[in-house]
């Protein structure tokens, strides 16, 4: 086995990027406080053509040096739009027909094994702060909640952690056709 050199990797130039098509997905970051973080979810974005980040209240904006030590340039491909407050973005999204959907632990969760995007629907996925989660005020305007289950003792993930599976996932069942979960039947 060997690595596959940068060369062959079949990289998007910059402009090749923009005007590709899309993942119908947008991340939603409702006040994070990490720059690295902000850069990850940036290469993450970039990674799987999603439309755009939509960054709130006090999650930084590019430029910034420590986004870009985490985005390693994904902020220059990926198109983002800095709002005041999350509502403000989630209005902006929901006219121009976004299914809102918050990452969040809530007595309405749907498991992520469970979920399953619309093929011809845009989705925004609301990311909170590392501490306090999705605002409260922020889950109204939600369509859907999902969470990832968890088995372990803390029950929560880095956000650049949760943006990675949680797009994974959606971009794998839109892309692949990768169908619900269904658990194992018992032997």
């Amino acid at each position: 086995m060997l690595k596959t050199p940068n060369e062959d990797l079949h990289r998007l130039s910059v402009s090749d990027y923009k005007n590709a098509e899309k993942t119908p997905l947008v991340i939603v970051l409702d006040n994070i406080r990490s720059l690295h973080n902000v850069g990850s979810v940036f290469r993450t974005a970039d990674a799987f053509l999603l439309r755009g980040i939509c960054l709130c209240g006090i999650t930084a904006t590019p430029p910034h040096r420590d986004i870009e030590k985490t985005a390693l340039g994904a902020t220059e491909s990926v198109y983002w739009e800095y709002f005041d407050t999350t509502i403000e973005a989630i209005k902006k999204l929901k006219s121009l027909n976004y299914r809102i959907v918050a990452v969040e632990q809530t007595d309405a969760s749907i498991s992520l094994e469970h979920y399953q995007p619309y093929a011809n629907e845009k989705t925004a996925l609301i990311f909170g702060h590392e501490m306090m989660g999705v605002n409260e005020e922020v889950l109204k305007f939600c369509d859907d909640c999902i969470e990832i289950p968890q088995f372990g003792t803390k029950h929560s993930l880095n956000i650049s952690v949760s943006v990675g599976v949680i797009v994974w996932d959606l971009f794998s069942k839109l892309k692949f056709g990768v169908k619900q979960y269904t658990p194992a039947m018992p032997l």
